[in-house]
C-alpha cells in the first residue's frame, strides 16, 4: 500500500491513495495555516469515528436489523506535552430506528474490541469509551 502525501505550500498537504482518490490536510491558522480543511490530527478522530461506523452498520446488517440514521459525535483530550498524544476518546453514537438497545449497543462493542483496527492502534495510548443514544 503506497500512499503519497505533497507538500502544498504553507502548511497544506494533499494526500494521493494508490488510486488516486485524494484527502487535503492542513493546520489552524493559530498554528500557520489557513484552518479550511481538517488537521492530521483530526482526520485521525474522524477516521476512527467512520471505522466504528462501518463495523456497525455491517454488524447490525448481519442480524437483520436496519437504522434510520447513524452518526457519531467525537469527543478527545490530548496530552500536555509532545508529541501529545490522544489521551482520551469518547464517541457517541446517536441511533435511529426501531432497533432493541442491546443488539445496537454489542454491534458497538464487537466494533470497539474486536474489528476496528484504528480503536486497537488507538487503544494504547488513549482510553476509548462509548456511549449509545437510541432514538
Amino acid at each position: 500500500m503506497s500512499h503519497k502525501i505533497k507538500w502544498e505550500g504553507k502548511r497544506k498537504f494533499t494526500a494521493t491513495t494508490p488510486d488516486g482518490r485524494v484527502g487535503n490536510y492542513d493546520v489552524l491558522e493559530s498554528k500557520g495555516g489557513d484552518g479550511t480543511v481538517p488537521t492530521p490530527m483530526e482526520a485521525v478522530l474522524h477516521a476512527l469515528a467512520a471505522c466504528a461506523m462501518v463495523d456497525v452498520v455491517s454488524i447490525l446488517e448481519k442480524m437483520r436489523l436496519s437504522m434510520e440514521s447513524l452518526e457519531v459525535e467525537v469527543n478527545a483530550e490530548r496530552a500536555d506535552d509532545y508529541p501529545k498524544v490522544f489521551t482520551k476518546i469518547h464517541l457517541k453514537f446517536f441511533v435511529t430506528g426501531d432497533l432493541p438497545k442491546n443488539k445496537v449497543q454489542r454491534a458497538i462493542e464487537l466494533s470497539a474490541e474486536k474489528y476496528c483496527s484504528i480503536s486497537a492502534m488507538l487503544s494504547s495510548t488513549a482510553e476509548i469509551t462509548h456511549e449509545l443514544v437510541l432514538n
